[in-house]
């Protein structure tokens, strides 16, 4: 069993969903696919088992973490990847109530629903959905930064959710019209 891997609880919900084509980051780089997890913070299992996966990434790269000093930082010195809702997100009301972490991969996460079959419709995985991601987590020392970070695997989507971020879904905009109640404008 891997130490530092981490399946969400079945209702983490998918926030700049980024799995169909990975984005160049901001200020250049290697393209990324990325998702932000929302985490209830009623779920505590998932919430204790972040924590005792950071934990052991962090102990497993005590010697990344040192670098050339002398020292290894302590670990509730550490920038970690898991953040407050609720204090870093204040003005946004999805992420109320929850932890979030932001995870990223060069490598496509695979993408499954809930019998666990691929998702081969891109336009199923958008940010809003609601499933589990499976996660893990590495100490890095980059530039005189050092932490833990997370990185992305895998998503299972079980659920659709609101479309986050204003964008709708064709399938929603047109549902219920039908062609014959539309006025033939070219008339």
């Amino acid at each position: 069993m891997n130490s530092t891997k981490v399946i969400t609880g079945k209702n983490t919900i998918m926030s700049y969903l980024t799995v169909n084509e990975p984005k160049v980051p901001l200020g250049g780089g290697t393209p990324k696919y990325s998702v932000s997890l929302i985490i209830p913070k009623s779920d505590t299992a998932t919430v204790q088992r972040i924590n005792e996966a950071m934990k052991a990434a962090y102990n497993e790269g005590l010697s990344k973490l040192q670098g050339n000093s002398k020292t290894v930082p302590d670990y509730e010195t550490l920038k970690k990847p898991l953040r407050d809702g609720d204090k870093e997100r204040k003005n946004d009301p999805h992420y109320k109530g929850c932890w979030f972490i932001n995870a990223n991969s060069t490598t496509k996460p695979g993408c499954v629903d809930a019998d666990r079959q691929p998702i081969l419709d891109s336009s199923e995985l958008y940010s809003g959905i609601i499933g589990r991601a499976s996660i893990n987590f590495y100490a890095f020392n980059t530039n005189g930064n050092k932490g833990i970070a997370c990185g992305l695997n895998n998503i299972q989507k079980l659920r659709d959710g609101t479309p986050l971020g204003g964008h709708s879904r064709a399938e929603d905009d047109f549902a219920g019209l039908d062609d014959d109640d539309d006025e033939d404008f070219l008339s």
